[in-house]
């Protein structure tokens, strides 16, 4: 049962002109997993995100913290839908999008917080190092909880010590990176982009709040679980989400004549 407040947010949402339908992955898509290489969306809202992506007026995004080559092994994203990963330093765009590409200074610093995120997660067992283009991850899912958040707070003061590197905290992740964005920089790009009059992000983490910020009135932000939130309105999780989702391919084909 969706709740009315969203429900008449979306039927309102579904009548713009041009429609941004921008989703998380992991955790809203998803359901979060122990390996995040086992990760898969949910099949009812895969099939929600299609649908959306083939109707007149409508663009479709994943915005993840995944590096994209991650985001496209486990999403396998229709070719119609933009993709943002690594929290806004990776994106596509279409098949003339440029690479990322770092800077010989931003490879340096790189390497020195690759190298401290290494020495801490072999003093962890359990923990493990995930590189991305732009940066590198310390995952502790389904460690002992004081185990992780000591790994965690070891990462951190060393990543302290390098000026220029970009920590985010997430579920059971910190990330170091030498590109500055967030996910809010991301939606904004995508709704100049598209030139979107209206955008549904939805998202379940803490690094999904800067794109909630990044909404403006007429746009639709939905958190997916538990957790404080700027977000209006909330699905309880990702089977939840599922029937919002289903529920706006309905509403904007209406809308669209569909």
């Amino acid at each position: 049962m969706i709740d009315p407040a969203l429900q008449e947010a979306l039927e309102a949402l579904a009548q713009t002109q041009k429609l941004l339908v921008a989703v998380d992955f992991d955790g809203t898509l998803s359901p979060l997993v122990e390996r995040a290489e086992d990760a898969r969306p949910l099949e009812g809202s895969a099939a929600a995100v299609r649908a959306l992506a083939a109707l007149p007026r409508t663009d479709t995004a994943l915005i993840s913290g995944r590096a994209l080559d991650s985001l496209r092994s486990v999403a396998s994203p229709d070719p119609e839908t933009l993709l943002i990963g690594s929290h806004g330093a990776e994106t596509w765009t279409g098949p003339n999008a440029e690479p990322l590409q770092l800077t010989p200074e931003q490879a340096q610093l790189l390497d020195r917080a690759r190298a401290a995120v290494e020495s801490v997660a072999a003093l962890h067992p359990g923990s493990r190092l995930e590189d991305k283009p732009a940066g590198v991850v310390l995952h502790t899912r389904g460690m002992e909880a004081v185990v992780a958040v000591e790994a965690t707070d070891a990462v951190r003061r060393e990543l302290q010590l390098l000026d220029g590197v970009q920590v985010t905290d997430g579920k059971s992740v910190l990330e170091a990176s030498v590109v500055h964005t967030n996910k809010g920089e991301g939606i904004t790009a995508l709704r100049e982009l598209t030139g979107a009059t209206a955008v549904l992000f939805a998202g379940d983490d803490v690094t999904d709040e800067r794109g909630f910020e990044a909404l403006v009135p007429g746009d639709v932000g939905v958190k997916v679980g538990e957790g404080a939130t700027s977000a209006a309105h909330r699905a309880a999780s990702p089977e939840a989400f599922t029937e919002v989702l289903e529920e706006l391919v309905r509403l904007r084909r209406a809308a669209v004549g569909r």
